[in-house]
């Protein structure tokens, strides 16, 4: 059994006898092991970058710590006896793409600029398709049938990344606006592994509903004793995308909703877009982290939780939606961490991350008066959650939170919070009746 397995299973027992009478607002008997876990991947992209290989003269196969996690949650999974019900990967999946423009942006008229530092940075290459996706595909299968599972494309998984003409590189640098403005285009790299017909989906009862080919995608899973509904939002959703997710909201009423999506918060937990890849900025279609909640987020009281990733680093933040309730979003992001570089012998600049295994698993515990959601962060690579390593903030902190202290720092990965209005929200709507 994983470490957080064993631990919430040792919290649940110790307070067996408190909480077995446990009652909620409707009055219903709570079971004392009603808890399960979720786990997030995020950003795994340069575990899959091709560069990142020992074929390519790297020092050691960075996909292992990939396929590392997806080992991992295969063995914990609630099928195989563990406490993961549900897996969400927050997108940028993989590293490159495959063209210097999507066909359907060159059809609606827009230009692609000239760009050199990012030109070279995002340059097209055969390599996603023959390394990179492939590797992508290999991880997910082992979860494959053993739990439901969410992907989304976060912009590095779109067919290209181009700079919009009138979002061209400043000629004199000033700070990362000065960049210029890429833009994400085109799903069809995204579609071919993760679409609505691919084999990890396809037939299987808890994925309901997708849009854009499965760029979008639905899923119901049950755990704890509840039914709940997962929307995973492809990059800088289109508005069409968000019509498309509160349809699925408004057929699935009293569900307590989940959205996962790649870009919609910076780690000092304020909803901004990335300075550098932002498709609003260049596409009225597209929206913005801040759209985001003002159009879907905000206006329907089933959606509780947000998870997303895009930002290196990590946050936590509530908010009060339209009707008062509370709506907890989270900011996982591990790509920039290359420890595992220094740990090779390697000289990484702190740009040149790996991702050293980490990811967050999120345990709701749902059998007290006021449900709780813990949250560890785990490396498969050192087999450690945080907590744990007394070199995590020497490894980390300088470039991700400098202004905390050490102990600051670490309940940046180690917390907890209580969904404080859950069971009044949904105990009538979504429990599981026995």
């Amino acid at each position: 059994m994983n470490n957080l397995g064993t631990w919430t299973r040792r919290a649940v027992l110790a307070s067996a006898a408190a909480l077995a009478l446990a009652t909620g607002s409707a009055g219903i008997a709570r079971p004392a092991d009603a808890s399960f876990t979720i786990a997030v991947l995020p950003d795994t992209q340069n575990y899959m970058d091709y560069t990142h290989q020992k074929a390519e003269g790297f020092a050691f196969d960075a996909s292992q710590m990939f396929l590392d996690q997806m080992a991992y949650i295969a063995a914990n999974t609630e099928s195989a006896g563990g406490d993961i019900a549900f897996v969400s990967s927050l997108g940028d999946v993989w590293q490159h793409q495959s063209m210097l423009m999507d066909p359907d942006h060159v059809a609606r008229g827009f230009k692609r600029g000239v760009n050199p530092i990012m030109d070279s940075h995002f340059a097209p290459t055969p390599k996603v398709a023959s390394v990179e996706m492939p590797m992508a595909r290999k991880g997910f299968e082992m979860i494959a049938g053993k739990v439901p599972f969410s992907v989304v494309p976060g912009n590095h998984d779109h067919d290209a990344m181009w700079t919009d003409i009138n979002h061209l590189p400043a000629k004199v640098f000033k700070d990362m606006s000065s960049m210029g403005m890429l833009h994400a285009g085109g799903t069809s790299n995204f579609v071919s592994v993760f679409g609505k017909n691919a084999p990890f989906f396809k037939g299987q009862r808890w994925y309901i509903d997708s849009f854009n080919g499965g760029a979008n995608s639905a899923q119901i899973f049950t755990a704890g004793g509840y039914r709940f509904l997962h929307i995973g939002l492809q990059f800088d959703p289109p508005s069409k995308a968000l019509e498309w997710a509160a349809q699925v909201i408004r057929k699935h009423p009293g569900l307590p909703t989940i959205i996962s999506t790649h870009d919609y918060m910076d780690n000092a937990g304020q909803r901004l877009p990335n300075p550098i890849i932002d498709n609003h900025a260049v596409d009225p279609e597209d929206n913005s982290p801040q759209m985001m909640w003002d159009k879907l987020i905000s206006q329907h009281d089933q959606i509780f939780m947000v998870l997303c990733g895009h930002e290196h680093g990590q946050a936590f933040r509530t908010d009060d939606n339209r009707y008062g309730h509370k709506v907890y979003q989270v900011l996982s992001d591990y790509q920039d961490r290359n420890q595992t570089a220094k740990d090779a012998g390697l000289k990484p600049s702190v740009f040149e991350g790996i991702g050293d295994g980490w990811m967050r698993l999120m345990t709701f515990r749902m059998a007290t008066a006021t449900p709780v959601v813990r949250v560890a962060t785990y490396s498969t690579h050192y087999r450690k959650q945080s907590r744990d390593t007394a070199e995590y903030a020497a490894w980390y902190q300088a470039h991700e939170k400098p202004r905390l202290t050490e102990t600051q720092f670490h309940e940046q990965d180690d917390f907890s919070f209580d969904l404080t209005d859950f069971h009044s929200r949904f105990d009538k709507t979504a429990r599981v009746r026995r």
